[in-house]
C-alpha cells in the first residue's frame, strides 16, 4: 500500500478515537435494507481494523428509520466484540429495548434548531430536551454512558446559518441533563473552519472541557477534513467517521455523506497521530461493504488505494 509520508504539525494531539458511525448513521440513508447478517459481518470487520467506537445501530421504531428495524436480532450478534457499541435510543422506550440486551453505551440526539427539531422529532428543541431527561437519567442510573448528539451546529435547511450562542445553550443542556460527550454536527455539510473554531473557543469559554466534545461533520461542500483539522488544532480528540463515505440524514435532503474514516485516517497518518486503526483492512471492508450495496465507495482513499490493488 502506498502511504503518505509522515510529518507531525505542532499543537496538535498525539491519538485521535475515531468514534465509527457507519452501521448506524451510514446503513440509515441506505435505500433498500442490508440483511441483518450483512451488517453483524460489517459490525466484525470494522471491529478487526482497530476501531474501538463503532456505533451498532438504532432503537428507533421501524416505521420511521426501517432500515434499522432488526436491532434486537442484530445486537446480540455482536455484543462480544471487542469494542465499545453505542446505540441510538431517541426516547425511554428505545432505551428499554437497549438495556433489555445489555447495551452499555447509549445516545441521544437532539438539534440546534427549531425547524429540525420539529422535522426529525416533531418537538420544539426544549420540548426534545424534556423528553431526553428521564432517558439519560435512567441511562446514567444504569451505569451507562451517553452521548448526545447534537444536530444543525452549523447551518439548516430551512433557517440557514445557525448563531454559534444557539448552539452552546443546547450543548449546556445536554451536559446539564447528564450526557458524558458531546457530538457537534454540522449535518448539511456548510462549515468552514473559522466556524469552527468560533465554536470550539466559545464552547470551552462557556466551561464545557474540550475531552469531552467530538465532532461529526458531512462532505456535502468538501470541507470535513479542513474542519476536522481545525478542531484538533482546538484540543479535540474525538472525530465520527463512516467507513467508505457512507450516510448522510434522512430527515434532511440536503445532508449527504459523512466524512469517510479512511480519508480521515490517511490524513492523521500523515500528521503522525495514532488512532490504532489498519488502513490496509479499513478499506479492504469497504470495498466489500459496496460490493453489498452494489455501488462503489464515495472515500476518495477507498477508490485510490483499491485501484492500486487491481
Amino acid at each position: 500500500m502506498t502511504l503518505p509520508m509522515t510529518v507531525p504539525a505542532p499543537g496538535l494531539p498525539t491519538r485521535v478515537r475515531i468514534h465509527e458511525v457507519g452501521p448506524r448513521d451510514g446503513l440509515q440513508n441506505e435505500k433498500a435494507t442490508v440483511p441483518t447478517e450483512v451488517k453483524a459481518e460489517f459490525v466484525r470487520r470494522l471491529a478487526e481494523t482497530g476501531l474501538t467506537t463503532i456505533e451498532a445501530t438504532s432503537f428507533v421504531h421501524p416505521k420511521w428509520v426501517p432500515q434499522l428495524a432488526d436491532a434486537e436480532a442484530l445486537f446480540p450478534q455482536i455484543s462480544a466484540l471487542p469494542a465499545a457499541l453505542p446505540v441510538l435510543v431517541p426516547n425511554e422506550r428505545g432505551l428499554d429495548r437497549a438495556l433489555a440486551l445489555g447495551a452499555r453505551r447509549v445516545a441521544v440526539f437532539a438539534s440546534a434548531t427549531e425547524s429540525f427539531a420539529q422535522a426529525n422529532l416533531n418537538r420544539s428543541v426544549d420540548e426534545s430536551l424534556a423528553m431526553f431527561a428521564p432517558v439519560v437519567a435512567r441511562a446514567k442510573a444504569a451505569g451507562v454512558h451517553v452521548r448526545g448528539y447534537l444536530s444543525m451546529c452549523f447551518g439548516d435547511p430551512w433557517e440557514g446559518a445557525v448563531p454559534v450562542p444557539r448552539v452552546v445553550r443546547v450543548c449546556r443542556a445536554l451536559l446539564d441533563l447528564g450526557c458524558d460527550e458531546l457530538s457537534l454536527g454540522d449535518t448539511i455539510g456548510v462549515a468552514t473552519p473559522g466556524h469552527v473554531t468560533a465554536l470550539l473557543d466559545e464552547l470551552t469559554g462557556q466551561g464545557v472541557p474540550v475531552e469531552a466534545i467530538g465532532v461529526h461533520f458531512h462532505d456535502t461542500y468538501g470541507q470535513a477534513l479542513a474542519n476536522t483539522l481545525a478542531a484538533l488544532q482546538r484540543g479535540v480528540t474525538t472525530v465520527d467517521a463512516s467507513a467508505g463515505g457512507l450516510g448522510g440524514c434522512p430527515f434532511a435532503r440536503s445532508a449527504t455523506g459523512n466524512l469517510a474514516t479512511e480519508d480521515l485516517v490517511w490524513m492523521l497518518r500523515g500528521l503522525g497521530i495514532d488512532t490504532g486503526v489498519d488502513l490496509d483492512r479499513l478499506v479492504a471492508t469497504s470495498v466489500w461493504m459496496a460490493a453489498h450495496l452494489d455501488r462503489p465507495s464515495p472515500s476518495r482513499t477507498v477508490r485510490a488505494l483499491s485501484h492500486k490493488d487491481q
